[in-house]
């Protein structure tokens, strides 16, 4: 009586990817994947592993790769025996990585068979020769990213730009690709601007966006205030793109980093319609630097800059040049505010010898500061505005000269921008303005300096400079 010894059946499964999700493409890849399936099916000697499919990834890397990933494991989980792919590029570009898998699958026993080149792993002279071709597939791969890279770079210089629009608070693209603004998610950008010049710091927005459940551009419940401080940053918002901000050095990794100088920026002016005026985006800007000034000091010498005191940050010493703090004395059991330099709270009389402001004494000083600017406005503005036309004459000739934007380039716009705001308060806010007010000393001071016990100085946004009186009674 003889024995018949079943053969057991090869298991095998196939891998199909494209590099992008084009029509035609997935077209493609819908083809790959109905062929393997028949043409495995079809092999009585073969047993259905399953196909792997992944459309609009890039082979150069097995990180970012989940199917090739799941394959891999199953192969590894003793599931599958070979692998049939399309071509040496298909399965990997990257050659040393091609043949780390190779052998990582050759050690469980699992082949490899490349249709297009006609190559199994089994053989022994195939490792050698996919070493050679897949050398030539990372070849091909460079080389496109360097295309890919010197097109994008050409249409920079033509001003032919693509700007990302994903997780991008207040815009979309027509169907022309162009950055059009969606009227509900502008008010949210508005919105953080406007509290952020009015002293709310990051983490206070973020918490009333939301309490507000008003979603972040993730479209998240939750924001952070990293996320408000992107906003704030982001140039777009005033209709300008800041372009090659971040860089993939490797084009094996695709992993990109911060430009900070490794490859040209480009900067493209009114490409779209912006959101936030310019004037609006140069505050913010002054005021995040404000504040940043504040925390690379050591806590004793900095102040924690608390925005919800119009005059945080705003008082200097003339003497050490250091920040005055706001403070709490108890004198007889009464609570008074005062203000002290900070050098001189933390190291004493002999590291300076700066004065004590009382809070009451400096709001009186900055009120009838106020007041003497609105009784004789119309001199200081025509001042202040012969001053901006003279440096505007002597800087125009170095402004043609300059290549690159930058934010002081809109300086004198800006002065003037500051003045116009100055007129609209006074008219506007003439009953307000009759005492000391946290709003309007927001707006329209830039830096007081304390010069003596008795007397301080006021800067204003707009340039002009004011002394005040401070009255030492109490």
């Amino acid at each position: 009586m003889g024995i018949t010894m079943k053969q057991k059946k090869l298991r095998v499964g196939a891998y199909c990817r494209v590099s992008t999700e084009h029509e035609e493409q997935q077209t493609s890849i819908e083809a790959q994947v109905s062929y393997y399936t028949e043409y495995i099916k079809e092999n009585d000697k073969w047993e259905f592993a399953g196909v792997y499919e992944e459309k609009g990834i890039s082979g150069t890397n097995a990180k970012n790769r989940p199917e090739f990933n799941r394959m891999i494991k199953n192969c590894m989980d003793g599931k599958i025996d070979m692998i049939i792919t399309k071509s040496i590029s298909r399965f990997m570009r990257n050659t040393l990585e091609c043949i780390k898998y190779i052998r990582l699958l050759k050690e469980k026993g699992v082949s490899v068979y490349f249709e297009k080149e006609n190559l199994d792993t089994k053989d022994s002279k195939g490792e050698f020769i996919i070493t050679l071709l897949g050398g030539i597939a990372q070849e091909e791969s460079r080389t496109l990213s360097l295309n890919t890279k010197w097109g994008i770079i050409h249409r920079f210089q033509q001003g032919i730009i693509k700007v990302n629009h994903n997780r991008f608070l207040g815009y979309t693209k027509n169907r022309f690709g162009e950055l059009v603004v969606i009227p509900e998610e502008a008010k949210i950008v508005e919105r953080i601007f406007t509290e952020y010049l009015e002293g709310k710091g990051s983490k206070k927005i973020a918490d009333g966006l939301t309490a507000d459940n008003i979603l972040t551009p993730a479209g998240c419940s939750k924001w952070y205030p990293s996320t408000i401080i992107k906003i704030l940053g982001n140039e777009k918002y005033i209709g300008n793109a800041l372009l090659q901000k971040t860089i993939t050095l490797d084009f094996l990794t695709k992993k990109r980093i911060k430009n900070t100088g490794q490859e040209r920026q480009y900067y493209v002016e009114n490409n779209h319609e912006p959101i936030i005026t310019k004037e609006v985006y140069i505050k913010v800007q002054q005021e995040k630097l404000n504040r940043r000034s504040t925390m690379g000091l050591k806590k004793k010498d900095q102040g924690v800059y608390k925005s919800e005191y119009a005059l945080s940050g705003k008082i200097k010493c003339s003497q050490c040049g250091k920040t005055y703090h706001r403070c709490h004395w108890t004198i007889k059991k009464e609570r008074i505010i005062v203000w002290r330099c900070g050098n001189r709270q933390h190291n004493g009389p002999k590291a300076c010898q700066a004065p004590t402001i009382y809070e009451k004494d400096l709001f009186e000083a900055i009120d009838i500061v106020f007041k003497t600017l609105i009784r004789k406005k119309e001199q200081f503005i025509k001042e202040m505005e012969d001053t901006l036309t003279k440096e505007k004459e002597l800087t125009d000739p170095i402004q043609k000269e300059k290549e690159v934007y930058n934010l002081k380039d809109l300086e004198w716009d800006n002065k003037k921008q500051r003045l116009k705001e100055m007129e609209e308060i006074f008219e506007t806010s003439k009953q307000e303005l009759t005492e000391y007010n946290d709003l309007y000393c927001r707006k329209l001071i830039e830096k007081i300096l304390v010069i003596s016990e008795k007397e301080i100085q006021i800067e204003f946004k707009s340039g002009i400079v004011l002394n005040g009186s401070i009255n030492t009674k109490n």
